[in-house]
């Protein structure tokens, strides 16, 4: 069942003088993710027992050499998010786009300017910045990267990633110093740095602060845990059935529907 988006979120659109499609969002998550949910401790155990790499919360970066490789082009991808965007209207909220983080996600607080969203590549999105989608191509095992953006006070409630198959690394870009800015992954305390990368992961409960009058933003990248079987078998059917189906799909279509909007205003 799907329903029209509330008029916050209508009020979200860029204006045109051909008015601006509505968002239309799927309420509720597939049901390989809700049975995903209940099932969940079953599945990350079998994933856990595969898994190749640290199951901690916080993993050492040196276990991903790719990591390096947005260490040392931190830079680059910085000024391409600051040239696209943070441009005005070009990163729309991630409540507006996700209907799964509605509930964690306030509304113009958390923005995000996607690259690739469950192995799906944004090309237009892509296309503008170049040298950062030349560099995120070369991740082994890629999920979605993107630029993720919070504004000054904004407080992301604790919760929980869908599945122990994916991993997520956060290169830092813009970190404010007028405050505190910060994560908590289970029971650890973690800080971002400009031009370094904290790789975590996001089955562990965890929270964020940007408790600044700056943004905070990172590229976000998820990407898939190195598995041997059986523990990659649940995992690659976990996900091939998530990227397949409506809410993901409906996702896609509503950050068409955002960028075709901005197109008309030739942002």
């Amino acid at each position: 069942m799907t329903f029209e988006a509330s008029t916050r979120d209508k009020n979200l659109w860029p204006k045109s003088g051909h008015g601006a499609p509505a968002l239309r969002a799927e309420p509720g998550r597939p049901l390989i993710i809700r049975i995903g949910k209940r099932l969940r401790g079953l599945f990350d155990r079998l994933i856990e027992r595969s898994s190749l790499v640290s199951n901690d919360p916080v993993l050492d970066v040196r276990e991903f050499e790719w990591t390096a490789m947005l260490r040392g082009n931190w830079r680059t991808i910085r000024d391409e998010a600051m040239r696209v965007a943070l441009q005005s209207g070009a990163s729309p909220s991630l409540a507006t786009i996700s209907p799964d983080h509605r509930a964690i996600a306030q509304v113009d607080m958390w923005k995000s300017y996607f690259l690739w969203g469950y192995g799906f590549p944004i090309e237009e999105n892509l296309a503008r910045c170049p040298e950062t989608a030349k560099l995120v191509a070369r991740i082994p095992r890629l999920n979605s990267a993107f630029f993720s953006i919070l504004e000054p006070g904004t407080h992301i409630p604790a919760h929980r990633g869908v599945t122990k198959g994916l991993i997520t690394c956060h290169l830092g870009l813009a970190v404010p110093r007028d405050g505190d800015v910060r994560m908590r992954v289970g029971n650890r305390v973690v800080r971002w740095s400009e031009g370094e990368t904290l790789v975590f992961d996001d089955t562990y409960d965890h929270e964020v602060w940007n408790d600044t009058n700056g943004t905070r933003v990172v590229l976000l990248i998820q990407f898939e845990r190195p598995l041997r079987n059986p523990g990659k078998w649940v995992a690659d059917l976990f996900l091939g059935a998530v990227r397949r189906s409506a809410f993901v799909q409906e996702a896609r279509r509503n950050l068409a529907h955002w960028n075709a909007a901005l197109k008309q205003l030739d942002i």
